[in-house]
């Protein structure tokens, strides 16, 4: 046998037996899984505590005369849908001896308290909401006007958005009307009665459980 056909042996000896050694590397070489989970979107659900402050005004010109300061304590609950939110919540309001004009003269608001149902579209870490509630006022006697002895109730209808920063602290901007009727005054010898309405623009911090 010639040296050329010795050496064209020898290299086909040698790659068939090196074939399956090659085989095995590659069978046994397995591709990394590939990524496709998303991200968890953030969850709503749950408790909150937390206080707000802002102004309490007698007319949605904020430039007006008469307005308070507003300083108080919200708690409630919320329940995640998934794109949309669900939830309730209370909170108690000193509204700052804000004015509330009534016939012959104002009145002075003092307290608030408030339950409130809320719905809203969830933006991931933002939450953009309406709420509604049944409230109760405390009014204070001002120039000469005298009004009722104990609370008024009335209704409020408002709007807000809400924004996480992290799990657990969350801040809110919210605007609410609110309706107070049938409110009972005696000033110059006359009696009157008259609904009355204001409004409130405030800033929150919540804690979330």
């Amino acid at each position: 046998m010639s040296y050329g056909l010795k050496s064209l042996a020898t290299v086909l000896l040698v790659s068939f037996a090196a074939a399956p050694a090659m085989s095995a590397d590659l069978n046994s070489y397995e591709a990394p899984p590939a990524y496709n989970e998303a991200p968890a979107s953030t969850s709503w659900t749950g408790a909150y505590v937390g206080g707000h402050i802002g102004a309490a005004m007698p007319s949605a010109n904020p430039f007006r005369s008469g307005k308070g300061l507003a300083l108080g304590a919200q708690a409630g609950y919320d329940y995640d849908l998934g794109s949309a939110v669900v939830g309730g919540e209370v909170e108690a309001t000193h509204l700052g001896d804000a004015q509330v004009k009534v016939p012959n003269g104002h009145l002075k608001e003092r307290w608030r308290a408030a339950v409130k149902a809320k719905a809203g579209v969830k933006l991931d870490q933002t939450l953009v909401y309406g709420t509604a509630g049944l409230t109760a006022t405390s009014l204070r006697d001002s120039g000469g006007v005298t009004g009722p002895d104990s609370t008024k109730g009335g209704y409020l209808l408002g709007a807000g958005a809400e924004h996480r920063f992290t799990p657990q602290i969350s801040a809110k901007v919210e605007y609410n009307y609110v309706s107070t009727g049938d409110v009972r005054t005696f000033a110059n010898g006359t009696a009157s009665h008259t609904d009355l309405s204001d409004h409130v623009v405030k800033g929150g911090l919540n804690y979330r459980f």
